[in-house]
């Protein structure tokens, strides 16, 4: 990571935290979701630049070394892509190819959708379309939490997100460096649920119990890196994503029906959580993914592999990602 640059942006009226490594003609905007930072992407940037591509990635509102806006209602996708394509205008550049993960791959789809001036391609990653940032097939007239609650109950952890304050308080009980692994090694693809009066304390507890060595794609450093960013900033910020969804979804009826029109690759692990939410298989390989995604190329997915797949497999990730666009790139 010696090559990886650092800086501060002033976009949107907060001040962004970006990396960024490479010089090519070509840039690539990397997308991070929960709970992560640019770091996540640290394999992907230093490869793809070495290949002659600009890579870049943000810390998004709320993470990491960018602001976080203290009002709940400051962290909808319009907010984050309209950070993003004040970082863009900040740093000179025009159209990108875009790379997004979990919360990174919904803002990429908003951007998609509300900016395709900005993008030239996208290989978005875990988390699919469906309409008004909803990634899985639901009443049309529902909103996403609503659906959530209806299909996993309250004990859901989209559900439990919700309340301003309350993962927070569940969060500073436990070592975030234990939180961390607990996430990051996860490879249950059923739904996560936090009983209310278990916790993620109670979760880590049986973590503590049943010890495992850290995978060979996740190192102590990696781990230590997350948790001393985390245990800087806290989560509020991180969730707060999940407490505008709704709001989100609500206002983007105005692009309700809009097909996303950018040349578009999708990769997901047959292990990831998000790909055995009801309805989403048949989503994906059914048809309708393709309708509401017209220009959807290629779908990938990566046996044995979880939701965090660009750390899992950063080689094989990074190849399909190069696959992709260089059919669009500079010559």
């Amino acid at each position: 990571m010696e090559k990886i640059e650092h800086a501060t942006v002033r976009t949107n009226g907060i001040n962004m935290h970006v990396a960024s490594v490479g010089d090519g003609p070509d840039t690539i905007l990397f997308l991070h979701g929960f709970p992560e930072l640019w770091y996540s992407w640290r394999h992907q940037m230093a490869s793809l630049s070495a290949l002659g591509y600009r890579a870049v990635a943000p810390d998004l509102r709320g993470y990491g070394g960018t602001d976080a806006p203290p009002c709940v209602e400051s962290y909808t996708a319009f907010h984050v892509v309209g950070d993003l394509v004040g970082m863009l205008d900040a740093l000179g550049i025009g159209r990108v190819f875009v790379v997004g993960h979990d919360w990174g791959a919904i803002i990429a789809w908003c951007l998609c959708l509300f900016r395709p001036d900005r993008v030239r391609a996208l290989v978005n990653t875990s988390v699919t379309w469906f309409r008004r940032l909803m990634w899985f097939p639901s009443d049309p007239e529902g909103k996403p939490v609503e659906s959530m609650r209806a299909m996993y109950g309250d004990d859901y952890y989209v559900c439990r997100f919700q309340k301003p304050g309350e993962m927070e308080e569940d969060f500073a009980k436990v070592d975030t460096a234990k939180l961390m692994k607990l996430i990051l090694t996860s490879r249950d693809p059923g739904p996560h649920r936090m009983p209310k009066d278990k916790g993620f304390s109670e979760l880590t507890k049986q973590f503590e119990q049943h010890q495992i060595e850290l995978p060979s794609w996740l190192t102590e450093d990696d781990i230590n890196y997350f948790a001393a960013e985390f245990s800087r900033t806290g989560f509020t910020g991180a969730l707060n994503y999940y407490r505008c969804l709704d709001l989100s979804s609500e206002l983007s009826a105005l692009w309700d029906g809009v097909p996303i029109s950018v040349p578009t690759k999708f990769i997901v692990g047959d292990l990831d959580l998000t790909y055995h939410i009801p309805g989403v298989k048949e989503h994906i390989h059914g048809g309708g993914f393709k309708r509401a995604v017209p220009n959807l190329e290629e779908v990938v997915v990566m046996e044995g592999l979880a939701h965090f797949l660009q750390l899992e497999k950063p080689q094989e990730v990074t190849a399909h990602i190069l696959d992709f666009f260089k059919k669009f790139s500079s010559p």
